[in-house]
């Protein structure tokens, strides 16, 4: 009983945050002319890789080409099957239903890991089960049930490790135990848990670099300090033991009004790239693949959910930062048009790299995956 009053909770709080957060932003019904309203670069098309999937969130792939997709509010993880190999889901299955905020899938030899707000689950030989799939097994249930940023991303690193953020539970506050504000590892059997970030306010994406294997992540920054400030962080961590500076510190030198007094920017680590302000910067991935022009490799997609409290909305994109040596570069607009004015019609969450090169971008607003590709010469 306390489980299903926890989740009844947080389905109010999200019904509340929705009306308040309509005062700046209009979320509208998906228009049926959709894929005229998103510009690409030259050479690049949008299409639907599927379309009814409701609230659909963070992205992963089985060994068998199942895209496993988690949501929030819905409290489903579906499986999205392609066995034709045309590009597209043959459908929508529902694997799991009922969980606490299942935002985060994983995938690792034959199972699938979901990440509930306190705690990760596995789905053992899920592939072969998609109609009749087993009951899962409980990695790790020691995990914080506070909801405020409780949802999680989670993937499994280049050293095996499971790693699974825990977001501040408030706006702005000193993490009030030993999860909270962090990113932790553990093994994949849940066992070893530790922590290998600290001073994240709240990262829903990270990726580790194809190349040196170091860990990169995006961190949602604090509201109610100013319409243009503090910045969304595209953060690297290239060993455990960095803290990046929440709650004292935002972007780059920007100190706390109510905490910057207690410790100092010069003790964290700056964030590699400032984002937009309030742009919710979630998922992100390294580019892998060989479809796109070869100035794609190995450089960065984010997907920008959206302002939620900001006058003038912003975000609601896919943008790419730019590489050089590990270095950003430039910050810039890839996919846009799911916003249009002040009224948004989609909301960009996770990326994925398929195995043919495209780019898939899931929208939990419009309950859809589309799938990016390039047809253009190089």
């Amino acid at each position: 009983m306390v489980r299903w009053g926890i989740i009844a909770a947080v389905a109010v709080a999200v019904v509340v945050l929705a009306a308040f957060a309509s005062t700046s932003l209009i979320l509208t019904e998906e228009p049926p002319d959709l894929i005229s309203q998103i510009a690409l670069p030259a050479g690049f098309a949008i299409d639907y890789y599927a379309e009814d999937v409701p609230g659909a969130r963070s992205m992963a792939l089985g060994d068998d080409g199942t895209l496993f997709v988690g949501t929030r509010g819905e409290g489903n993880v579906y499986a999205l099957p392609d066995r034709n190999s045309d590009a597209k889901a043959d459908r929508v299955i529902t694997i799991a239903d009922g969980l606490f905020q299942p935002n985060g899938v994983a995938f690792r030899n034959g199972s699938l890991y979901v990440a509930e707000v306190d705690r990760v689950i596995r789905f053992e030989g899920i592939e072969a089960h998609l109609d009749d799939p087993p009951e899962p097994v409980v990695v790790s249930d020691g995990f914080p049930d506070e909801a405020t940023h409780g949802w999680k991303f989670i993937a499994f690193g280049p050293d095996g490790e499971l790693y699974v953020p825990v977001g501040a539970p408030c706006n702005i506050c000193e993490p009030p135990g030993p999860f909270f504000s962090r990113i932790m590892r553990m093994h994949p059997d849940g066992s070893n848990l530790s922590v290998y970030a600290e001073g994240v306010r709240n990262t829903v994406g990270f990726d580790w670099h194809p190349e040196t294997g170091v860990l990169w992540f995006t961190d949602n920054g604090r509201d109610w300090l100013g319409e243009n400030v503090p910045p969304d962080e595209l953060n690297r961590a290239p060993e455990p033991g960095m803290h990046f500076g929440y709650p004292y510190c935002h972007g780059t030198n920007i100190s706390d009004p109510e905490f910057g007094g207690r410790r100092s920017c010069e003790e964290f680590t700056p964030p590699a790239q400032e984002l937009g302000p309030h742009v919710a910067a979630l998922g992100m991935r390294f580019y892998t693949g060989s479809m796109f022009p070869e100035e794609y490799a190995n450089q960065i997609f984010i997907a920008e959910h959206g302002s939620w409290n900001r006058a003038v909305p912003i975000g609601y994109r896919v943008t790419l930062v730019r590489l050089e040596d590990s270095q950003p570069v430039s910050y810039e607009v890839f996919a846009e048009g799911w916003l249009q004015g002040s009224s948004a019609w989609g909301r960009p969450v996770d990326v994925h790299v398929m195995p043919d090169g495209a780019l898939l971008v899931s929208d939990d607003h419009a309950g859809s995956i589309y799938r990016i590709s390039y047809a253009g010469e190089w």
